[in-house]
């Protein structure tokens, strides 16, 4: 006997191949390593990558082919280098709620050397998520924004007319248009909570690396607070400098 509507259950149909492949393409450790370091924001080479990941680069660019067969990174040539980065926001989005979901927790991780330790305690304390901040500087700018009535969280993320207001004083540019929402919340996988995003957290972000508020250490996602960020967030949003350590 059949059940409900079939129109619907052969479209379910039909897109279950599609999904299945989807899920396969990412659930290979190599290439979900490569998705990982991609959510940096930045392009990497295939030969950056392959050491990254601890495979030969004839191993990864097999699978970079088939990231970029399946629409999760875009690539470009410029002379012998084959760069890669993620294809949108969309694609940096998916990872970063699939990270979130199978993270340990921050009392589970047992660092092997004090060296990883050090970039561990690092990425917590900063980061890029993509293209806009996270761990605890991007939990405490943040709250910074909800309690000064700039930053909405009761209905999901949402800028008020004040914190429009805030972000065109400061001088940061929101671009608007296509999909990406000007406001979202993505669940940052140390502190467990969740770090503005869209189009307004990567304005913010790249407004403090280019302003020296904040600039990038080691090789991986890890940023830290200048002194210059330090007065800025305390003048602008009222962050203590303990928080940002």
């Amino acid at each position: 006997m059949t059940i409900g509507n079939t129109g619907r259950t052969r479209a379910g149909d039909r897109q279950a191949p599609g999904l299945a492949a989807f899920a396969r393409l990412i659930a290979d450790e190599t290439r979900a390593a490569c998705l990982l370091a991609l959510l940096d924001g930045r392009a990497w080479t295939a030969g950056e990558l392959a050491r990254h990941v601890g495979v030969a680069p004839s191993t990864l660019s097999e699978h970079l082919g088939k990231l970029v067969a399946g629409g999760l990174l875009t690539e470009e040539r410029q002379g012998r280098h084959r760069y890669v980065r993620l294809a949108d926001a969309r694609a940096a989005q998916l990872v970063e709620d699939l990270a979130a979901q199978v993270a340990p927790a921050p009392s589970a991780l047992r660092p092997r050397t004090l060296r990883e330790s050090s970039a561990e305690s690092a990425m917590a304390r900063g980061r890029t998520c993509y293209d806009h901040l996270a761990g605890q500087l991007g939990i405490a700018v943040t709250d910074a924004l909800a309690a000064r009535g700039l930053l909405r969280r009761d209905t999901g993320f949402a800028l008020t007319d004040a914190g429009l207001r805030w972000f065109d004083a400061v001088g940061i540019m929101l671009v608007r248009g296509g999909r990406r929402p000007l406001a979202r919340a993505c669940l940052d996988w140390t502190e467990r909570r969740h770090h503005l995003a869209g189009v307004a957290g990567a304005a913010l972000c790249r407004h403090a690396l280019d302003t020296g508020w904040c600039v990038r250490i080691g090789s991986e996602r890890a940023v830290k607070v200048t002194p210059a960020g330090e007065r800025a967030l305390a003048e602008l949003l009222g962050i203590e400098a303990a928080a940002l350590r």
